[in-house]
């Protein structure tokens, strides 16, 4: 940080600094620290993607610049004095950026290849301990590293999928932290009393471990809480996106208008694919089929032609949990189809379903009809990630969630981007969507 604005500072002016640029500047500095250490950025934070954190050092930049301003503006400084806080600002903004996202890729490597995260011990051997320890391991760049489980009671006796034992009960916890050497826990569901997880709480902070824990009611909780004291009993609120709101509406109106950019911008592009698609397989150019979108109200999706049309004694086979369906797709796939499905360049006519009101830019990906009948009935939530309207991209496709992954992982994903919906959510995953599409990688 006072890298980043010493570099600002001294590139305001090759001329030597005067004693108020350098107050100036020490200032905002302090300020910029202080806003940064107040916000979380400092120390061992939870995992936080570097478009979130990009916002926050923004932000807080932001706040920094416009309080010397105005601290400028009472002692009526000079206009070279505010072109000076404007410039500082700027070139902080640009050094702890690139900084920022340098160490957290470092790390990131470190994590995923160096097995360098934090000993992480799980109390509680049921389906969300598991669930957990198996998000942890998907997830490396969290920097924590599960060891194992604690629980008197274990659903199981070890977790041979994963890989991780059962090191005893509630009471074998300063054992396995000093074998083990433990440095983060995470509490669980577990058929231990809240007595006994209390006194387990209590003693990780005797020993210096940092804690966790998972809500019991995780599944309705949001990023949107706020907590109330009622006496020493803490209420906890979760508010969930306005689904009707006067967002909602003009988040149709931006999807429609930059829907409509973005075709006459791709113009020449998708005339080129229309070209090879026509070439390679003939009519029909685009692939219409049936899908479900918000309210169960039925649709044709767009896609260009990617593969052949199948022969009569090839068949079509629900998705499972790992695999999106579809006997022979790869076996039916022309090379230029590998290519645009490779590269999502085949989704392209998706924006006309958005211009006609059909589908949004982000939301949930739409399935088909037959399917969407047997996943109602066994997949959890399924039918919740129809409050919205489905999209060309969404939020479980840029974490990972796409091609042969699990169903139920998906629509975790889903519903969460539903529940905690806004206008900066739709933009963040635009961005990682950006990225994700030129990287190689298997789809659905």
């Amino acid at each position: 940080m006072l890298v980043g604005a010493g570099l600002a500072d001294a590139s305001v002016s090759s001329a030597p600094i005067s004693a108020g640029r350098l107050s100036l500047t020490i200032g905002f500095t302090l300020l910029t620290i202080v806003i940064l250490v107040v916000r979380g950025m400092y120390g061992p934070p939870p995992y936080r993607g570097q478009i979130e954190a990009t916002r926050g050092l923004v932000a807080a930049t932001a706040f920094a610049a416009a309080s010397v301003f105005l601290v400028c503006e009472l002692v009526a400084a000079s206009p070279s004095t505010v072109q000076a806080i404007v410039r500082i600002w700027l070139l902080d903004v640009i050094f702890l950026t690139v900084g920022r996202i340098s160490l957290a890729l470092t790390a990131r490597r470190a994590f995923t290849t160096g097995g360098i995260g934090s000993p992480t011990l799980i109390v509680g051997a049921g389906k969300v301990g598991r669930l957990v320890a198996k998000r942890l391991l998907a997830n490396p760049r969290f920097g924590l590293t599960p060891l194992g489980y604690l629980d008197k009671e274990p659903l199981f006796e070890d977790d041979e999928e994963l890989g991780l034992p059962v090191f005893g009960a509630s009471w074998d916890l300063e054992r396995v932290v000093r074998d083990h050497s433990v440095e983060h826990v995470i509490v669980a569901f577990s058929t231990a009393p809240s007595d006994v997880l209390l006194r387990l709480l209590k003693r990780c902070e005797e020993l210096g471990i940092r804690t966790s824990f998972v809500p019991r009611l995780y599944e309705r909780s949001t990023e949107r809480m706020t907590v109330q004291t009622l006496g020493g009993i803490p209420l906890v609120s979760s508010r969930y996106a306005a689904l009707t709101s006067w967002q909602r509406g003009i988040k149709h109106a931006i999807d429609r208008m930059v829907a409509a950019i973005a075709l006459v911008l791709l113009s020449p592009v998708m005339i080129l694919l229309a070209l090879v698609v026509r070439i390679s397989m003939g009519r029909p150019i685009l692939y219409r089929q049936g899908r479900v979108g918000r309210d169960d109200e039925r649709f044709e999706m767009l896609k260009f032609r990617s593969m052949r049309t199948p022969t009569d004694d090839e068949s079509l086979v629900a998705p499972t949990d790992t695999a999106p369906g579809g006997v022979g797709d790869e076996d039916r796939r022309t090379r230029i189809g590998a290519i645009m499905r490779r590269t999502s360049l085949d989704e392209l006519p998706q924006l006309i379903n958005v211009v006609k009101g059909e589908m949004s830019l982000v939301g949930p990906r739409p399935e088909r009809p037959e399917f969407v009948d047997i996943f109602e009935t066994t997949v959890y939530r399924y039918g919740d990630r129809h409050r919205v309207k489905s999209g060309i991209t969404g939020w479980a496709q840029v974490c990972g969630f796409r091609g042969k992954t699990s169903l139920a992982d998906r629509i975790e994903w889903d519903n969460h981007y539903i529940e905690n919906w806004s206008l900066w959510f739709d933009v963040k995953i635009l961005l990682m969507t950006l990225v994700a599409v030129t990287r190689i990688r298997e789809v659905e």
